[in-house]
């Protein structure tokens, strides 16, 4: 199941829409029904609460008003990358650029 602090991305009839973060899932009083607060990562953002069963918040396709709807955890990128040198070792990847924003 997913936890609080997942990064998930909501498909809106068929299609990804927006991401979200989940910020709190509770038991309903329903048996394997839970309320999933999400915090919707849109300008300005903003918080709603969906009633799930367990199945739809791991990723299984569900409607809402008869909208095809679905949940998919985002990934995390690893923080270290890797690249590979002749021969198979792996050694630090080259670091990133660091760009600052000036006014000209």
């Amino acid at each position: 199941m997913s936890i609080e602090g997942d990064v998930i991305l909501v498909y809106y009839q068929g299609k990804p829409s927006v991401y979200a973060r989940i910020e709190l899932i509770e038991p309903d009083i329903k048996k394997d029904w839970y309320h999933l607060t999400l915090l919707i990562l849109t300008v300005p953002a903003r918080t709603v609460t969906w009633i799930l069963r367990e199945e739809y918040i791991n990723g299984a396709p569900f409607t809402m008003g008869g909208t095809p709807m679905r949940l998919e955890e985002v990934k995390k990128l690893p923080l270290e990358r890797e690249r590979e040198e002749d021969g198979g070792k792996k050694v630090p990847g080259k670091p990133a650029t660091v760009i600052p924003f000036k006014k000209t």
